[in-house]
């Protein structure tokens, strides 16, 4: 039995690609594991899938600003290795798959110590922190967008296009209605925030929700303590999180409200959903989502409001345009070409691990 172990965490956008890659490797009859935090979402998510043994290790988080925990995190980092070189030597994957974030850069280094075969997946523009720090210890990196490779080696990436999981595409809209207590009456906004929630996007929302409601029935995934039960209107519906849900609430959806994670945003483009992106800063980020954003403008495929413009009148205004323009959104993303990433990347693994 060949064995792939997986890794990547920190987000929910840096375990989406594994988990529709999982059940690929299961059909196939592979040994499945996964290495991830003590206590991260991924160590959640993973634990929905029994098949897939987890192992926690030690992780400390790669900041680009000042923090006391900066002190703390390279002790955590190390022992983090040391806890990864050892469960590989054990377990003797055939192949490793890393998703990125910063639990993935010790279980990195400990494939390269240990002589395993490494596959990166990079899902941005432009590679973050993590990955940049992963890719000289790798095999080879999937890139999701094209203009990512003319920043890494030729030989080294391989253009496969956006991972899809294809339960997102098997959701029901009736069932998405039923869940949230949403009529046929009104069209349905989603707005996410990203697995941690969004703050600014969330207090705006709420400022706007008398506005949207009136033409909209809005379902708000607010992030991880960001839920305001003080607030009762008709068609509003909020959540911290939805996991196995989310196909049935995206089927009924007629618009989106995200950030511009490049797995959210594909995902959305997949199903055809006009979408308004609201980028993350260059002060709370790298400024990829800035140009993951920008891409999906320029295609056709999305508005864009940038967070410094956000006021409860500007978000209310660009959410009225999208609607008016949607079809001619949904036009163009219907003209999208849609590569099969899932099997090629499922290929270049199997080519690995037979080398």
């Amino acid at each position: 039995m060949k064995t792939i172990m997986f890794t990547g965490g920190g987000s929910a956008g840096h375990v989406t690609v594994n988990l529709a890659l999982i059940p690929r490797f299961l059909e196939e009859g592979w040994s499945v594991q996964y290495i991830g935090s003590e206590s991260g979402i991924e160590r959640q998510l993973i634990a929905t899938i029994p098949q897939v043994t987890y192992f926690p290790i030690a992780t400390g988080k790669l900041r680009r600003y000042m923090d006391i925990q900066n002190i703390k995190d390279p002790f955590k980092v190390v022992k983090g290795l040391y806890q990864a070189y050892r469960i590989i030597k054990r377990n003797k994957p055939n192949v490793i798959f890393s998703k990125g974030g910063f639990v993935s850069v010790p279980v990195v280094i400990g494939a390269w110590l240990n002589r395993v075969p490494l596959l990166i997946h990079e899902s941005d523009l432009t590679p973050g922190l993590a990955n940049r720090l992963s890719i000289p210890f790798a095999t080879g990196v999937c890139t999701t967008f094209p203009e990512t490779g003319s920043m890494l080696k030729a030989d080294k990436s391989r253009h496969v296009g956006a991972v899809i999981r294809e339960e997102v595409k098997q959701g029901n809209a009736d069932r998405g209605r039923a869940f949230c207590g949403f009529t046929r009456s009104k069209p349905v906004i989603l707005i996410m925030g990203g697995s941690l929630g969004a703050r600014k996007i969330n207090q705006t929302v709420r400022q706007a929700l008398t506005a949207l409601t009136k033409k909209f029935q809005v379902v708000h995934l607010c992030g991880k303590n960001q839920v305001d039960p003080s607030i009762d209107i008709a068609g509003y519906k909020q959540f911290e999180y939805v996991n196995e849900q989310l196909p049935d609430v995206l089927a009924m959806t007629d618009l989106v409200i995200s950030r511009a994670g490049s797995n959210s945003i594909f995902e959305f483009l997949s199903l055809k959903k006009p979408m308004l992106l609201i980028p993350l800063t260059k002060e709370q980020s790298r400024g990829d989502q800035i140009l993951n954003a920008q891409s999906f403008e320029k295609s056709g495929y999305a508005d864009v409001l940038y967070e410094e413009k956000l006021t409860a009148g500007t978000l209310t205004e660009s959410v009225e345009r999208l609607y008016d323009n949607r079809k001619d959104f949904i036009e163009r993303m219907n003209m999208s070409e849609e590569a099969n990433a899932l099997a090629s990347v499922f290929e270049w693994i199997n080519e690995i691990a037979k080398k």
